[in-house]
């Protein structure tokens, strides 16, 4: 009798779970994005919005909600009815936050336990860039220069950001000793590089581009597993001897913890065909980004992976709460 009535149950779920998928959506869909409108993942859940508001009949709006980290967004949308219509677009600095925020400052809602990963989005690989007076030319020459000069500055945005750890990485594949300068926002961080203030800044390619393209930044290496099309003439770190440093930036989608998984796939299925779409991959190769389309198992994997290794990577390094 018990078993009949879990396998009553379980058909039920599914039922409604389909139900839901098959209605959605019935009225305009929110992107949640915990930053303030222009650069970073804003442009993205526009683009991504734009393309499923023509394939969905319904608007879809993008409300920008910065603050405190990104945990007023982000706490709003573990808040929502589960029915698709209130998404969170984010970074994976939601998976770092936790790792990294003093229990004073950390958001309500877990991370892992209290959200559903819909969608991986779009991708940007780190890069190590160095103003143009510094004799450096690759990794190798690096390297040199930091055990020349121990402590030499790297900058970045924040605390345990993925600049960050890209540097602590940087620092335990060559063995030398760095001290990481943290910038309130990647553009002063950017400015003090630029006016050579500070030699080294490990940074989303988005948002060093312009100035490699201008020759005002040189960029030494990317930090993927592979070179990217975004900047193929430029070696990884693994192929120039520094492994175990790989770190990128990238951009996803999650629904509240409860969203039935028939809708979880129906929405993952449209997103991953707008990041299919050419013209969308073109517009996004224009930000310095490569669409990621994936399934919700495996984008809910790579959720967990990087949340474990980042709190490896912050540990390892004695990265500190703040």
């Amino acid at each position: 009798m018990k078993r009949t009535h879990a396998i009553a149950a379980c058909l039920a779920a599914l039922s409604l779970s389909a139900h839901a998928a098959g209605t959605f959506p019935s009225h305009p869909v929110t992107f949640v994005v915990p930053f303030p409108p222009g650069g970073g993942v804003d442009p993205v859940a526009r683009l991504v919005g734009t393309k499923l508001a023509e394939k969905w009949g319904q608007p879809v709006i993008v409300s920008n909600r910065p603050g405190a980290s990104g945990n007023i967004g982000s706490d709003l949308v573990a808040r929502a009815a589960p029915d698709g219509h209130t998404l969170l677009v984010t970074t994976n600095s939601f998976l770092i936050n936790p790792h990294v925020l003093s229990p004073a400052n950390k958001a309500k809602a877990d991370a892992v336990a209290d959200f559903k990963p819909v969608a991986m989005l779009s991708t940007t690989p780190l890069v190590a860039l160095v103003h143009p007076s510094v004799p450096a030319r690759n990794l190798a020459d690096l390297a040199a220069l930091a055990r020349k000069e121990p402590g030499l500055l790297f900058a970045g945005s924040g605390n345990g950001s993925p600049m960050h750890m890209a540097g602590e990485l940087f620092k335990k594949a060559a063995g030398v000793s760095m001290t990481y300068s943290p910038y309130r926002g990647i553009g002063l961080a950017m400015n003090d590089v630029l006016g050579g203030h500070v030699k080294v800044i490990f940074v989303g390619l988005a948002g060093g581009k312009a100035q490699i393209d201008s020759g005002k930044l040189v960029p030494l290496a990317t930090l993927e597993n592979r070179r990217t099309p975004l900047l193929p003439e430029v070696p990884t770190a693994e192929e120039q001897g520094f492994p175990g440093t790989l770190m990128d930036a990238w951009f996803g989608m999650y629904g509240p913890r409860d969203l039935p998984p028939g809708l979880v796939a129906r929405i993952n299925e449209d997103v991953n065909a707008v990041l299919k779409d050419p013209a969308v991959a073109k517009q996004l190769a224009e930000m310095s980004q490569a669409p990621e389309p994936m399934s919700p198992s495996a984008f809910a994997a790579k959720v967990k992976a990087d949340y474990d290794r980042y709190g490896r990577i912050i540990r390892d390094a004695h990265i500190q709460p703040e």
